[in-house]
């Protein structure tokens, strides 16, 4: 294969933050700037419930790296076809638990949330830390 066989992705950006309480709202405001390209630079429709959803997985995804591994984290957004693919990595090998829905419980939602906006989530151990791939469709599902 060779590099002109390879798949090269419409849009593609990535950032790498501290992991501190300031990342939370600075890859909202990344994830905002990526869709604003999409839709200036190549034309893609990202309907305002998808920007949400982008923004909302994005930053409960980095306010995890915040609570539970505390240090760098690389931030990836990616159009993959019919859909945004956040990436994020950090450095604890930890694997994320999602907790099964409970209103009574406080706080411990935010992967619960992930999973229900995404079509696809996934976790991964890296050499060092781990990786989590959420898949945010800009289409509604179809019945």
């Amino acid at each position: 294969m060779t590099l002109e066989d390879r798949e090269v992705p419409v849009a593609w950006a990535g950032v790498a933050y501290e992991g501190n309480l300031e990342s939370i709202g600075d890859v909202r405001r990344f994830v905002v700037g990526f869709l604003t390209r999409l839709r200036r630079e190549h034309r893609i429709k990202v309907p305002s419930p998808a920007a949400g959803a982008a923004e909302l997985v994005a930053s409960e995804l980095v306010t995890n790296v915040c609570k539970y591994a505390p240090g760098p984290c690389v931030v990836n957004v990616e159009l993959a076809g019919p859909a945004l693919e956040i990436t994020v990595w950090d450095t604890n090998p930890a694997m994320p638990q999602v907790c099964a829905p409970d209103p009574g419980r406080i706080g411990g939602h935010g992967l619960e949330i992930v999973t229900i906006l995404c079509q696809g989530f996934e976790a991964r151990r890296e050499p060092i830390g781990k990786r989590i791939k959420a898949c945010v469709p800009l289409e509604p599902a179809t019945g």
